[in-house]
């Protein structure tokens, strides 16, 4: 067995991926090749690595894991993804690549790792739904974080939403228009520093819709925002695997409000909003993904809909 390079601008190799992936994972979390194509591009700053494992000529597991390499502070590393062909597994394959994988982090000057959960990730952890896999991160040291072991996704119907907030005199919540994107990104600088900022300023950088980010004005000064993905939106809905819902889809998150207006109702105000705005659009099976937040968004009809184990390894002092 050996393990080669990855081009991931090579269309042959991302089919390659695409094949692996699918036949082992679980039927709800395929790829597609728009999705696969979209997680193999690199954010400002980061550095993706990847091996292909080649047994008796057959290209049977890869690995992918990326780093930010422009921050001196980020010592978290992530195996984004890794799969292994059913009959070429239990042979030390996946073992492997996440060895290989460790040691391109550690070169990066990772400290921890954490599967999943990247900057364009395929999920926020280890889908339950494949609970078996996880013996075999368990026994390479990864463990959920005590407290907090899962992530979830959450999803509703939006076709007979009901409103369930009045809208505030004060508050309006509006999708951004172009030239707006300096009231978004100076919200984010000032209440919500690090990922999500970093992520909203990657997006007006490439230049997309901005109507994909909704700003909430409050008595008309930005308080609040929350991101929306559609079917035809940069970011592939397939990301957050709605195949089990009625189409259209849609998606949204992350969102949030200011320190200065919480504690008003304005956040359910946002929620609310948000669904009416996504069912005006035409969206009937909508996701919420990767929260914590089951009871607070059970309150506006929306259920478990996929489930992550969150797994950490420490890899340096």
């Amino acid at each position: 067995m050996n393990l080669i390079p990855l081009s991931l601008q090579d269309t042959d190799v991302i089919k390659k991926l695409l094949f692996i992936w699918n036949s082992a994972s679980h039927p709800d979390y395929l790829l597609n090749e728009r999705f696969l194509a979209y997680n193999a591009l690199p954010f400002s700053g980061e550095t993706i690595g990847g091996r292909l494992a080649i047994l008796n000529g057959e290209s049977v597991g890869f690995v992918l894991t990326c780093c930010v390499t422009d921050d001196s502070a980020m010592m978290l590393g992530w195996v984004s993804a890794i799969a292994v062909c059913p009959a070429a597994q239990r042979r030390g394959i996946g073992s492997s690549l996440l060895d290989w994988a460790e040691d391109w982090l550690k070169m990066q000057g990772g400290k921890r790792i954490r599967v999943g959960g990247n900057l364009r990730p395929f999920a926020p952890g280890l889908p339950y739904a494949m609970h078996e896999n996880l013996l075999f991160f368990e026994k390479r040291g990864y463990q959920p974080p005590v407290g907090q072991p899962y992530e979830y996704d959450i999803a509703h119907s939006l076709k007979d939403y009901q409103s369930l907030y009045a809208k505030p005199i004060h508050a309006d919540l509006a999708p951004m228009q172009s030239g707006q994107e300096s009231l978004l990104l100076d919200f984010l600088k000032r209440e919500y520093p690090g990922r999500w900022e970093f992520e909203a300023r990657e997006f007006v950088k490439n230049g997309v819709r901005p109507q994909d980010y909704l700003l909430l004005r409050v008595n008309n000064k930005v308080e609040g925002f929350c991101r929306i993905t559609l079917e035809d939106s940069e970011r592939p809905i397939e990301r957050f695997y709605p195949q089990r819902l009625p189409r259209p889809w849609g998606q949204f998150g992350p969102l949030g409000l200011s320190k200065a207006v919480r504690g008003q109702g304005l956040g359910g105000y946002l929620i609310d909003a948000t669904a009416l705005h996504m069912q005006s659009l035409g969206v009937n099976g909508c996701v919420i993904d990767w929260t914590t937040l089951v009871d607070l968004y059970g309150k506006f009809g929306f259920n478990l809909y996929n489930q992550y184990v969150s797994l950490y390894k420490n890899i340096g002092a």
